[in-house]
């Protein structure tokens, strides 16, 4: 009787278990869903605060390439491509500073196919100092705005830096080297899509994610 009430409860337990783990797996898909679906929707905020809808008719999630190009930083990156009517109307770009104070600040940078800016981003997380370095996400400071209607001719070369260096840019009080990095990886961005614009639409599209975020 006692083997037999042991085996019994053992079996519940397992079956306990099972159910458990099932309902925890289930709990971690659907939450890994809708983060995705939250980080998705985060990346198409971002994307239009730096293409404007008026600049273009396509949906660009759906037309991106992967590139790798020490211009744009360590690491592989994401080029998304803006069209009208067909025709390529601008990108915008992945780029990394790797010498912020508090460590790398990732950008996306939009221009247009004559290689202005149409808008700049900090993209989250990022450790430079509150109240200092964190002047360069929208929400704490106008200065990311600076780089608008920017191109490599405007400013030339020589302007491409904090005017603590001799440059165009503003730097912030007491937080030199944030600015510094930040103008530094937007100027290198700019170059890289002078050099590679034609090669970046000639490239086939990334295969798009058919999955869609409802409500």
């Amino acid at each position: 009787m006692i083997r037999q009430a042991v085996t019994r409860n053992a079996v519940i337990l397992g079956l306990f278990a099972i159910g458990t783990a099932a309902a925890l797996a289930l709990t971690n898909q659907a939450t890994l869903a809708r983060v995705e679906c939250n980080r998705q929707q985060a990346l198409i905020g971002s994307l239009a605060q730096v293409m404007p809808a008026d600049h273009h008719d396509n949906v660009l999630l759906d037309d991106r390439v992967a590139v790798r190009d020490p211009l744009l930083g360590r690491g592989g990156k994401t080029v998304y491509r803006a069209r009208g009517d067909g025709a390529p109307s601008g990108a915008v770009l992945e780029a990394t500073a790797p010498d912020g104070y508090g460590g790398a600040i990732n950008l996306i940078v939009g221009v247009d196919m004559d290689g202005r800016v149409l808008g700049v981003r900090a993209v989250p997380p990022h450790n430079e100092t509150p109240g200092l370095g964190d002047k360069i996400e929208r929400r704490k400071s106008d200065w990311i705005l600076s780089f608008n209607g920017k191109s490599l001719d405007n400013p030339d070369p020589d302007g491409w830096a904090v005017k603590k260096d001799g440059g165009h840019f503003d730097s912030f009080t007491g937080a030199t080297i944030t600015p510094r990095a930040v103008v530094g990886a937007v100027h290198r961005a700019l170059r890289y899509f002078r050099a590679h614009r034609e090669a970046l639409f000639a490239a086939p599209a990334l295969p798009h994610n058919t999955e869609t975020c409802d409500g």
